[in-house]
């Protein structure tokens, strides 16, 4: 995920309007919105009476999303699906684009979960004002007793605060953390590699022992012993290549450890905070959505 703890990079500046400032950020909103826009179009227009493995997927998806809409707002609410599909498949592409290494995820940047927030809050205001009237909607705040409006204002605000908050949290700290352990990874590799290739003698007892722990890891079935020789063989071999000038500033240890926690941060992080905003906003929207028997009520 390529996240930069500075902020997004601005391309250009647009003269207008005091200066519009043209993003890292937009560019990959930008790109996701487009992205989403012509699959939507390349995938509905290939709709077939006898579907193929693509239209059986994407029908199993919608249908998926129409099942946890129902669930969760209530069987007069599945109009909201389109809404909170296109929440949360922004938000996962939106993480995932970070990993192309030249864009940086736009759920990195506040702004982003921030306006959806807004967004689902404006939604709630508009469906309970239209509910309940006007007059209703600010009674509402007053309820049950005129002492709890400072309450229920701050809860109000809150609501869109902590929504976007912890969906920015958890996708740019994950990002910061990755980008951490990537440059530590790479000055562990550096001093390792500068250690062994000190002499000739030094990379070839590495070698040496390296294998080794693999025989005997391999003779005892012990897998740790056979990981920890694989990696002594590795770091000999650099170790000779760079003493011998073949070979310099390999960092090794930037293969793998960021890799696993990319895995977590930047697929699984992604979905999950994906799919918790989405839960949350049709929480909130259901609960401002009442059956109609409800509503009458």
């Amino acid at each position: 995920m390529n996240v930069d703890v500075t902020g997004a990079y601005i391309y250009f500046i647009i003269p207008i309007f005091g200066g519009i400032p043209v993003t890292q950020t937009a560019l990959s909103v930008l790109l996701v919105t487009v992205l989403l826009m012509v699959g939507g179009v390349l995938l509905g227009k290939r709709v077939k009476k006898r579907p193929g493995t693509m239209q059986v997927l994407v029908e199993k998806g919608i249908g998926m999303l129409e099942g946890i809409v129902k669930d969760t707002m209530g069987e007069h609410n599945v109009g909201w699906t389109p809404y909170i599909a296109t929440i949360f498949m922004s938000s996962i592409c939106g993480s995932y684009i970070g990993l192309t290494g030249f864009l940086r995820s736009s759920t990195a940047d506040l702004s982003v979960p921030l306006t959806w927030a807004l967004m689902t809050t404006a939604i709630i205001w508009y469906q309970s004002i239209k509910r309940n009237g006007v007059l209703g909607w600010l009674k509402g705040f007053t309820e049950p007793v005129v002492v709890m409006t400072p309450m229920n204002l701050v809860s109000e605000v809150a609501q869109p605060i902590s929504m976007a908050f912890r969906h920015f949290g958890n996708v740019a700290g994950g990002g910061v953390i990755t980008s951490i352990v990537y440059t530590a990874c790479g000055i562990l590799s550096s001093l390792v590699i500068g250690l062994v290739s000190g002499s000739v003698a030094a990379p070839v007892v590495v070698l040496v022992v390296g294998a080794a722990l693999v025989l005997w890891g391999m003779k005892k079935g012990k897998l740790g012993r056979k990981i920890l020789g694989i990696v002594c063989v590795v770091v000999g071999v650099l170790g000779l290549l760079q003493y011998f000038g073949i070979l310099s500033n390999v960092p090794i240890f930037q293969f793998g450890i960021p890799a696993v926690l990319s895995v977590y941060f930047d697929l699984f992080s992604g979905f999950v905070q994906a799919f918790v905003f989405s839960m949350l906003s049709m929480a909130y929207i259901g609960a401002a959505c009442p059956p109609p028997e409800e509503a009458k009520a």
